[in-house]
C-alpha cells in the first residue's frame, strides 16, 4: 500500500514464544543497537525507512507479546476486561489472550514466526502453535522462520543448563528443515 508521498508501507508482524528474541530482533533492527535489558512487550511498533531496488518503503514492524509472558498475559486480560465489561475468571486467561493477540494481524505483509535456538520448546511450539495460528486467521500471508539467540548456541552456562535437561541448542539443518516445511518461502 502506498501513503501520499509514494513511499510503499509494507506491514510486519513477529510472533514467536516469549522471551525468544523477537523485540531484540526489532530493535536492533530499528535502532541499529542490541538492548541490553530485556522488558516484555505487550505490543509494539517500530517504523523504518529502507530503500530496495531504488523504491522506497516504509516498514512497519510490529512486535505481539509471546504465549509465556505472564504479567503480559494480565496485562491483555484486564484491557480485555475493561473493553468488554466481563467479570474476572483466571481459568479464560491464556484462551482470552489468544483470542487478542490476532488483533494485530488484519493488513499484514509478512508475518516473522521466531524461536530461540537454545529454547527447543520454542522450536516445537512453531508447528504447533504459531504455524496453526497464522493459518487460521492470516491464511494468505506469507511467514518466515527466524532463528534467534544464535550467540547463546555455544555459550557454556546456556549448554549446561541444556545438558541439565537432557535437551540441545536447536542445529542450524533442523531450523532449515523446518522452514521448507512448513514456510511459504525459504
Amino acid at each position: 500500500m502506498a501513503n501520499g508521498t509514494g513511499t510503499i508501507m509494507l506491514k510486519c508482524v513477529v510472533v514467536g514464544d516469549g522471551a525468544v528474541g523477537k523485540t531484540c530482533l526489532l530493535m536492533s533492527y530499528a535502532n541499529d543497537a542490541f538492548p541490553e535489558e530485556y522488558v516484555p512487550t505487550v505490543f509494539d511498533h517500530y517504523a523504518v525507512s529502507v530503500n530496495v531496488g531504488g523504491k522506497q518503503y516504509l516498514l512497519g514492524l510490529y512486535d505481539t507479546a509471546g504465549q509465556e509472558s505472564s504479567h503480559v498475559k494480565v496485562i491483555l486480560f484486564t484491557f480485555f476486561l475493561f473493553i468488554t465489561q466481563a467479570q474476572f475468571c483466571p481459568a479464560l486467561l491464556q484462551e482470552d489472550y489468544d483470542r487478542l493477540r490476532p488483533l494485530s494481524y488484519p493488513m499484514t505483509d509478512v508475518f516473522l514466526i521466531c524461536f530461540s535456538v537454545v529454547n527447543p520448546a520454542s522450536f516445537q511450539n512453531v508447528r504447533e502453535e504459531w504455524v496453526p495460528e497464522l493459518q487460521e486467521y492470516a491464511p494468505s500471508v506469507p511467514y518466515l522462520l527466524i532463528g534467534t539467540q544464535i550467540d547463546l548456541r555455544d555459550d557454556p552456562k546456556t549448554i549446561a543448563k541444556l545438558n541439565d535437561m537432557k535437551e540441545k541448542p536447536i542445529a542450524t539443518e533442523q531450523g532449515q528443515k523446518l522452514a521448507k516445511e512448513v514456510c511459504t518461502f525459504v
